[in-house]
């Protein structure tokens, strides 16, 4: 069953963001889904004992977890470019990597908390071992933004507060 929803929603993925509706394209759709379900069928839903109802609110709040980070990646660009940009930006270039050790519990949560970190510019996840981030960051600013915000916005969406 969870195959198939996976494939079912690589499949519409496909489909939205090809815009094509030929044989071809749609064809050439299938064979991607069909491969990466194959690939990450272990990954995705690995927690079975969470039923459609939770499954649809944890699509909602990722939907709105997803509008918070494009704001967040919007002003690190901003900063970013402040420090390329404005002359005395490149005194405040600190580069420094940064333990980060996380609460969240699930495999996934994890993944997406160090793929958000990476997608926000002036931060890198380098390395994950277990419960620790290693994070190297453009600066002591971007360290000091690592604070937590994105650690309990991930947790809102994917950690129940009943386990």
């Amino acid at each position: 069953m969870y195959p198939l929803i996976s494939f079912s929603l690589l499949l519409l993925v496909w489909v939205i963001f090809s815009g094509k509706f030929d044989w071809f394209h749609l064809t050439l759709g299938v064979f991607s889904a069909a491969f990466v379900t194959y690939f990450s069928a272990d990954m995705y839903f690995t927690d079975r004992k969470i039923g459609i109802v939770e499954r649809l609110g944890q699509l909602v709040r990722f939907s709105r977890y997803l509008v918070w980070l494009t704001y967040q990646i919007f002003l690190a660009n901003l900063y970013v470019l402040r420090l390329a940009l404005w002359p005395n930006g490149m005194s405040e270039i600190d580069p420094r990597i940064v333990r980060i050790k996380t609460y969240l519990r699930s495999n996934y949560a994890r993944y997406v908390l160090a793929n958000s970190i990476t997608l926000t510019p002036g931060t890198i996840t380098m390395k994950i071992e277990e419960d620790i981030l290693f994070v190297h960051a453009i600066s002591r600013k971007a360290a000091e933004s690592l604070d937590g915000e994105m650690e309990r916005r991930i947790a809102a969406v994917f950690e129940s507060p009943t386990k």
